[in-house]
């Protein structure tokens, strides 16, 4: 009797079902239709087949056939190609002042993030992972700004300095600061969307965007957020990179399913699967998906599949679970920089002499910026203390506070650690020595 309902279910499989052939009716209060036919399935497509990949132009910058290009003018390809060359140009810097000792931390990514900052709102609120600098960028946050929250100088506005580089927050471009643990942004998303929801004077205009890795989809907290936003609904655009690698774990370490695209329809969410280095396509999709977001006030899905040419971080050397080759392969075949210039030059929209002046001046501009930062302080010492809390000051933090006086009066100036620690904030904490 089993082996005669396998083949019976084997031979459902084996062909695309079409609603005319059930005759039973749906279950109740329910469109599921009802089979006779013990049938098991395992895919979202109804051919069985994975989820298509959503891509505008090939390896080498032109229109595949069928492609639609999304509606841009030349200032706003040059300006998507001009905050793509700058992220490299960065990271390259960065890295080095990482290795340096400078600062602590620091790592970052390309197309898939400033296609889809191109594709939103200003005031879109974004909750990002560690690789959304392009957001602010195309928002308009500065390399003076960068620069000090990377180092921890009285103009991190946002942070204070409390917080680790690449950890951006900025309420003028509606970016909410960056947590460090995995996946913590993604239900809280899903509460800003809900929150736009409950404002008339947003709702119907604005959505939460929410960017994560498809390691932090691994996380509970990408379920909870998902389910949150599905059934509330609330306005939440989900953007998650799956680019191959959550630190050293391999995708096929991750997830046995069709990638995290997969999942959106297990949420009811609309969903696509996109080119991530292919910037146009991302622009494209990341416009459709907003605007069902925010017409519809639901959440969409969209994946960007990509590719982590850089090490995971500035702690991470990933030759030590990729082959080199590999890497430099992908950087040959499937470059998202070299894609985008192709597409500019044959429209007559860039040059070899406009690329070499741009590398130069993004170079110059990014010095210029790292070693103004470098010599500006700290903020004041007692700036430790502030924002922590809303209301009165608890009583552990006041507890703390004393302590760090009682401290810095014994070592502060006698200890030559503490004395030249001390130089580098505003007021050399002279305010708890008095």
């Amino acid at each position: 009797m089993f082996r005669h309902l396998g083949r019976r279910a084997a031979s459902c499989t084996a062909r695309k079902r079409t609603y005319s052939e059930f005759k039973h009716g749906n279950l109740p209060h329910s469109h599921s239709p009802i089979t006779t036919d013990l049938e098991f399935f395992n895919s979202v497509r109804p051919d069985g087949q994975q989820i298509p990949t959503y891509r505008v132009l090939d390896s080498v910058g032109q229109p595949i056939d069928g492609s639609t290009v999304p509606e841009i003018d030349e200032s706003f390809a040059r300006k998507l190609y001009e905050t793509m060359m700058l992220l490299p140009t960065l990271d390259t810097l960065l890295y080095s002042v990482q290795r340096q000792g400078k600062i602590s931390f620091y790592h970052g990514e390309e197309a898939t993030v400033v296609g889809s900052a191109a594709a939103l709102s200003p005031t879109d609120e974004v909750l990002g992972q560690y690789r959304e600098m392009g957001v602010l960028l195309w928002r308009g946050f500065d390399l003076d700004s960068i620069m000090s929250q990377c180092l921890g100088n009285k103009e991190d506005k946002a942070t204070k300095g409390r917080q680790m580089p690449v950890h951006f927050g900025s309420p003028q471009h509606h970016f909410h600061t960056i947590s460090s643990p995995l996946a913590t942004q993604i239900p809280q998303a899903a509460g800003v969307g809900y929150a736009l929801k409950r404002d008339p004077e947003r709702r119907g205009k604005d959505c939460a965007v929410c960017y994560f890795g498809e390691g932090a989809a691994s996380e509970g907290d990408f379920h909870a957020g998902m389910l949150l936003a599905s059934t509330i609904p609330s306005p939440t655009l989900f953007i998650v990179r799956n680019n191959g690698f959550a630190i050293s774990t391999p995708s096929s370490e991750q997830y046995y399913g069709d990638g995290i695209a997969a999942r959106g329809p297990g949420y009811g969410i609309d969903t696509i699967r996109v080119d991530g280095n292919d910037i146009l396509a991302v622009l494209g999709a990341v416009r459709e998906a907003r605007r069902r977001c925010v017409q519809q006030g639901r959440a969409v899905l969209v994946e960007s599949m990509t590719y982590r040419v850089g090490h995971h971080s500035t702690s991470d050397d990933s030759f030590a679970y990729r082959a080199r080759q590999e890497v430099e392969d992908r950087k040959k075949v499937d470059n998202p920089v070299s894609r985008l210039r192709l597409f500019l030059e044959s429209r007559k929209w860039w040059s070899d002499d406009e690329e070499t002046e741009l590398k130069a001046r993004l170079k110059s501009e990014i010095l210029t910026a790292f070693k103004r930062a470098e010599n500006l302080s700290r903020w004041e010492l007692k700036e430790l203390f502030s924002d922590v809390y809303g209301g009165d000051e608890p009583w552990n933090l006041r507890e703390q506070r004393e302590e760090l006086g009682e401290l810095l009066k014994k070592y502060g100036t006698v200890w030559e650690p503490w004395k030249k620690e001390r130089e580098k904030f505003s007021g050399s904490g002279d305010e708890f020595l008095s």
